[in-house]
């Protein structure tokens, strides 16, 4: 995690060079450019409205900031995780010309990401305020739960850079990873219709716990329990810690895959 860490300080300005082109190349002649980042979680979360609002609104209330919460918090991971992903692979032209720590190519991909999740949360909020959902404290720890799912999303994300590298295949795998892992995570059904037997295996998936705490803090505007705040900030170190290490052993023969 160290070696993250002083890869990011040294190369700062390489890191927000990355970032930048990132940004600046996903809205290229695009006619509507960074509001794209809002409509697409509200566009989202429009077509899942109209496919599950009949089936679950009476169950469920303010129907569609919980659905925006889960849209929002899984949308990120999907997209961070999914860049990073390629984030080796779709560099090898600067990785086999000049020196360049290959931590710093994952880290671009996930705080590109964050970007977006800015101007998602602003979608959010503008629902929020729509719906007549009450601001509460308990928003202050927004930033802490983002803290620790952005860390969780970087630590999964160099595992998955890492095995791009040598399994080329990973990039159609994780796709149908990441929407099987969609809809284990309640995004937009309720979780009591989960069987008690299987509640506490299903309770160890982290977007679950992510996207709880999120709507823990905004509509039951309460404060997560010991708990809550365990599994977020455990899963965090725990895939930062497995990242770095199996990004670290097996970045040595990058330059002979790539």
């Amino acid at each position: 995690m160290t070696g993250v860490i002083r890869a990011m300080n040294k190369y700062r300005f390489l890191l927000g060079q990355l970032v930048a082109r990132d940004f600046k190349t996903r809205y290229k002649r695009s006619v509507l450019g960074v509001l794209w980042s809002m409509l697409n979680p509200l566009l989202t979360m429009g077509v899942q409205y109209l496919v599950f609002v009949n089936l679950f609104r009476w169950e469920i209330e303010n129907y569609a900031v919980y659905l925006l919460i889960g849209t929002v918090t899984f949308n990120f991971f999907s997209e961070a995780t999914q860049s990073a992903l390629t984030s080796i692979t779709g560099s090898a032209s600067l990785i086999t010309k000049v020196y360049i720590p290959t931590y710093v190519f994952p880290v671009s991909k996930v705080l590109s990401s964050c970007i977006n999740l800015a101007f998602s949360t602003l979608a959010l909020y503008v629902i929020i305020l729509i719906q007549g959902v009450p601001l509460n404290v308990y928003h202050l720890l927004i930033p802490v739960l983002y803290a620790t799912l952005i860390l969780f999303s970087l630590g999964f994300g160099m595992i998955l850079s890492a095995l791009m590298v040598y399994f080329r295949d990973m990039q159609f795998l994780y796709g149908v990873v990441i929407t099987l892992w969609m809809y284990l995570t309640p995004l937009f059904y309720p979780v009591n219709i989960i069987p008690d037997n299987l509640f506490k295996i299903y309770r160890l998936n982290p977007m679950y716990q992510y996207v709880t705490f999120f709507r823990t803090l905004v509509l039951d505007a309460a404060c997560p329990s010991l708990e809550q705040f365990a599994f977020c900030v455990g899963y965090a170190v725990l895939f930062m810690v497995l990242g770095t290490v199996i990004f670290g052993k097996m970045k040595k023969k990058f330059i002979l895959y790539v």
